[in-house]
């Protein structure tokens, strides 16, 4: 290719200009720099200033003839092109030269773009927690083809041969400090979709979900199945079950799928909600489903069994229910279940 281009460069400078320029980046990707580096040998063989930019995803990268970082505010573009991967535009690279275009800055431009696309498919972005909303939301999107969720799932850095966990979270901490928390030595991403919370990771350590944050965790292979179940077990989580997998829930996760209006209209439903008035009641329930036991709810409660005895037999007499048979505690169960839905 060199000599080629050292023939042609005798018949026409600009043709071997070219050839040289393609042959400068072909030599680049071999050596598969990364975008940092790929700005510096661009700047050195432009002898200006080369920008970098991807959309949504980390800092803009600008270096300087000198191989620095460029300071000062960005002077206007003297040329653009955009940066293409699997036919959608994902950023844009630009010279800032002082004088005229050069007659080959189109050429350089469009390889550097080409060399940009490849960089950024091999190392994905910048291992920043927060994500660009635009590219969650494609991943968990139950729209969008297999082929855009891959691409996504690329650009967000994670590889197309594992599968990947999606979180949601309703928190009052910042969204990144939760994922860095629960994800901290694997690939994580984050973004807040309306008033939920996305975390998409290869694995989750759900012991280390911090106080006050309530979590589902679907646990679908595909990031779009995954995320109705997520939010799905969002639904379910409680003070006392800050935290739920969907694939726990079982049966119960049927309950997510029945009409508020017919849930408000069950005569048990309506019972709890009746119950709700009074804080303690509905503690003392809540204490009584989740062990089964009426020591065990004391124990959890800190109560004396025979106040929690005296209590149990008052709620009974509200729901109308007989709280010590089987049929009974699983009616109240169920109940409290849909009641905590209409509020999930």
């Amino acid at each position: 290719m060199e000599a080629l281009a050292v023939r042609l460069s005798g018949l026409d400078p600009y043709i071997g200009g070219a050839i040289s320029v393609v042959t400068f980046y072909d030599t680049l990707m071999r050596r598969r720099v990364d975008l940092p580096a790929l700005a510096r040998a661009s700047s050195g063989l432009a002898e200006c200033v080369v920008g970098i930019r991807l959309h949504g995803a980390g800092p803009v990268i600008r270096i300087a003839p000198d191989g620095r970082e460029a300071s000062g505010p960005p002077a206007p573009a003297s040329s653009s092109a955009p940066i293409t991967l699997d036919e959608e535009e994902i950023g844009t690279v630009w010279l800032e030269r002082p004088g005229p275009p050069s007659p080959l800055d189109a050429v350089l431009l469009d390889r550097l773009a080409i060399a940009a696309a490849a960089g950024i498919e091999r190392y994905g972005p910048a291992r920043t927690t927060m994500a660009d909303p635009a590219l969650v939301e494609l991943v968990v999107s139950s729209d969008s083809d297999e082929a855009a969720k891959a691409r996504a799932l690329r650009l967000l850095g994670f590889s197309a041969t594992l599968p990947v966990r999606v979180v949601a979270v309703r928190s009052q901490l910042p969204l990144d400090q939760v994922a860095a928390l629960v994800c901290p030595a694997r690939p994580v991403k984050a973004a807040l979709l309306a008033d939920v919370g996305v975390i998409l990771a290869t694995g989750v350590d759900e012991d280390r979900f911090p106080a006050g944050v309530r979590a589902g965790i679907g646990a679908a292979d595909t990031p779009g199945r995954s995320w109705y179940e997520a939010r799905t077990a969002l639904r379910f989580t409680t003070a006392r079950r800050p935290v739920v997998h969907h694939d726990g829930l079982g049966a119960l996760a049927l309950l997510a799928q029945v009409p508020r209006e017919a849930a408000r209209d069950n005569a048990d439903v309506a019972a709890i909600a009746r119950l709700a008035d009074n804080p303690g009641d509905l503690e003392t329930l809540e204490a009584y489903c989740a062990t089964g036991s009426q020591r065990r709810a004391a124990d959890l409660l800190h109560l004396h069994h025979s106040s929690v005895a005296r209590r149990l037999e008052q709620i009974a007499r509200t729901l109308d229910i007989d709280l010590t048979e089987p049929t009974g505690l699983v009616r109240a169960r169920l109940a409290l279940t849909a009641w905590q839905l209409l509020d999930g």
